[in-house]
């Protein structure tokens, strides 16, 4: 076996960690490039289908029509009101959802009692989806906001408890140990050991946990009816408005690609120290 001298192994590790970023930049356009043929290929169906009477074009309009209702609407102030109103909701209810899901996760997850004591009550609840509660909220709220937001949180809360709990179960014992050998106090602890070992399952949470509040935020406004995209789009199917319809679908997509997107940026530019952002690199 060859020893590295220290000062080569530097350069070594130095020179795999820009050859990795580098495979990243080559690769991101070619995903780029396969993502666009996908939506191309999915509005090309969508065109020939509508074109050639596969569908009935008069309740699925083609893209060539919906698309340039879709800037035509962007146009209207009414449009963004309501855009506004969905990501109000949406980022209400995951930050509430993101601060009970870390503190209850992180919580519970040092408690092996708690854990244990919990276990069944997760396992029920869990399981149990948002849209059942839409009675629930509302008989308690009406048509107002505090309704979103309970199947807003009810959704997100589990996708970012759960990655806790699993972040909390995978910090290192032995860690754990040497810092209360030290005399860290129980924050201390939490601060330096647990957080930046449970971060990474966080931002995961996170990720999922933002897609599925503007799920919940569209299917509050469609259903109950409160104000937001979705409700402007149950307002124009019940108007017979078709091309404005799924011009408002559209438009909930591209949010939520948008969304996504924003999620991914965060999750790099916080675990940038991460090897599941910056990549294995060969020792």
């Amino acid at each position: 076996m060859t020893v590295v001298p220290p000062g080569e192994e530097t350069v070594t590790r130095s020179v795999a960690v820009a050859r990795a970023k580098s495979r990243r930049r080559r690769y991101r356009p070619r995903r780029a490039l396969l993502g666009l043929a996908g939506i191309l290929t999915l509005l090309a169906v969508w065109e020939i289908a509508a074109r050639i009477g596969l569908v009935d074009p008069r309740f699925l309009p083609p893209p060539s029509e919906v698309l340039p209702r879709l800037v035509e609407i962007a146009t209207i102030p009414q449009f963004w009101t309501a855009v506004g109103d969905t990501l109000v909701q949406w980022g209400l209810g995951l930050a509430i959802a993101l601060v009970l899901g870390s503190v209850a996760g992180v919580v519970i997850g040092l408690s092996p009692f708690l854990r244990r004591a919990t276990s069944s009550s997760v396992e029920f609840l869990r399981p149990v989806p948002s849209v059942a509660l839409i009675p629930l909220a509302v008989l308690l709220f009406g048509v107002r906001i505090e309704a979103s937001l309970l199947l807003i949180v009810y959704a997100a809360f589990w996708q970012i408890f759960i990655q806790v709990l699993y972040g909390v179960a995978d910090v290192d014992k032995i860690a754990m140990d040497t810092g209360q050998s030290y005399g860290f106090s129980t924050w201390q602890r939490v601060r330096d050991i647990v957080f930046p070992t449970t971060l990474p399952y966080l931002m995961t949470g996170l990720r999922l946990a933002a897609a599925v509040a503007l799920i919940l935020a569209i299917t509050a406004q469609l259903i109950i009816g409160t104000p937001g995209l979705g409700l402007e789009i149950a307002r124009a199917q019940n108007a017979g408005l078709y091309t404005t319809m799924y011009a408002l679908v559209l438009a909930t997509g591209f949010l939520g690609v948008l969304i996504n997107f924003g999620a991914r940026f965060l999750e790099r530019a916080l675990l940038s120290w991460h090897h599941s952002v910056r990549g294995e690199v060969p020792v």
